[in-house]
């Protein structure tokens, strides 16, 4: 859970996130081996902060080609008084400073699209190489490769730790938002593990979307990301039940939403409609949009289907895909029915990026159990599980199998 912050604090001392990985890695090292002995501390996060920048220190003055950063450094811990304090726990405000230098660094424009997310997913996220392969449906080997390849480039560039300003940051900033949505995602519905919700992870990227809300205020897609994240988040109470088991939005109660986090959902999307300009709504503000209409409703049948079925079609066409698609068919479903969904849903059962894709069979399931054809459901529901690495979707969807069988 510290791994990230302590990435980002020690990459902004040695300028390099490769380095700074290690660093973190023999802090923790360290603190399994001193604290079973001398007792863990009362603070464990600044003792792991603490250890890994003084071993970041050690190492700049160890080596003469990092000479010229040692004095950049030591003029900056000077001006701020960093070095009398790097014991004590660090400013929660610059721990998530550094994390969003973190994300924008690993965003550099040397770097491809693909490779930007993977490296900020691992080094920010803490996600494993498998989880992140998930994530884009992608091969581990090849995901791997490419992060190996991502840290190797910012080492070889030179690549500054900071958040970049003018056309350059404006360059980035698609990959930032992208980022930082996968992160939630990845804390919204863990991909595998034993738990399905990661909280760790929606608080990381909920907070970075709010300082880049007030970085960029002019910028709609940011504050569309923002209100998708906040309103997402408010549902975050009622997705598990009292074993952890995955709830669906249907059985969900509505009174243990969060208010709060509706409330700046709502005010984030204002704000984005407010600063946008001609060419439509992004990506971003359309889904903020269509969770938007969920939070509107007081309960699942009030919800207005047919304008997020209006939604998805305008989403499809500013980004394209099969997922997209996926989502479009279980609001035609609530709209226009199971029948004219399942079509939809068929066909897309050839397409490459969703063949382990464990929501495609669950959804056609789902639809099947609505037309009453449940022995064909359980099938789905059965391959579902196959393909699913959470062990608490896995089950849920056993079970959903089990009851249709």
């Amino acid at each position: 859970m510290e791994s990230p912050r302590i990435i980002a604090g020690v990459a902004r001392i040695v300028r390099d996130v490769a380095i700074a990985e290690e660093l973190a890695q023999d802090a923790l090292v360290a603190a399994l081996e001193q604290w079973p002995r001398d007792g863990v501390p009362d603070n464990p996060g600044a003792w792991l902060t603490a250890t890994a920048k003084h071993r970041a220190i050690d190492l700049v003055r160890r080596r003469e080609r990092y000479a010229r950063k040692l004095a950049e450094m030591g003029r900056d811990l000077e001006t701020s008084g960093a070095q009398s304090h790097l014991d004590e726990p660090a400013d929660p405000d610059d721990i998530d400073d550094d994390l969003l230098r973190l994300v924008f660094t690993a965003c550099h424009p040397v770097l491809s699209a693909e490779a930007r997310i993977a490296l900020t997913l691992r080094l920010l996220g803490g996600l494993t190489t498998a989880e992140i392969a998930r994530a884009f449906l992608t091969p581990e080997k090849t995901l791997a490769q490419r992060i190996v390849r991502a840290k190797r480039t910012l080492a070889a560039k030179g690549v500054p730790f900071e958040v970049p300003y003018g056309p350059e940051r404006e360059a980035r900033l698609g990959s930032v938002l992208e980022v930082i949505y996968l992160i939630f995602n990845e804390g919204y519905a863990a991909t595998a593990g034993d738990d399905w919700l990661r909280p760790a992870l929606c608080e990381d990227a909920l907070r970075l979307a709010r300082v880049l809300a007030e970085l960029l205020p002019k910028e709609p897609e940011v504050h569309g990301l923002a209100a998708l994240l906040e309103l997402q988040a408010s549902r975050s109470a009622a997705r598990t039940g009292p074993a952890g088991e995955p709830v669906l939005l249907k059985d969900q109660s509505r009174a243990r939403w969060n208010r709060v986090l509706i409330r700046r959902g709502f005010a984030a999307l204002g704000r984005a409609e407010a600063v946008s300009s001609g060419g439509g709504p992004g990506p971003y503000v359309l889904q903020a949009a269509i969770a938007a209409c969920h939070a509107h409703a007081l309960t699942y049948a009030e919800t207005d289907w047919g304008r997020i079925v209006t939604l998805y079609g305008m989403l499809a066409v500013r980004a394209p895909s099969p997922v997209v698609e996926l989502n479009r068919a279980v609001a035609v479903s609530m709209a226009e029915g199971p029948g004219v969904a399942l079509a939809l849903v068929d066909a897309l059962v050839g397409e490459p990026a969703l063949r382990e894709y464990h929501l495609l069979p669950s959804v056609r399931g789902d639809l099947l159990v609505r037309l009453g054809r449940t022995a064909e459901a359980a099938g789905e529901f059965a391959r579902a599980a196959g393909l699913a690495r959470n062990e608490r979707e896995r089950s849920f969807l056993l079970a959903r199998a089990e009851e249709c069988g």
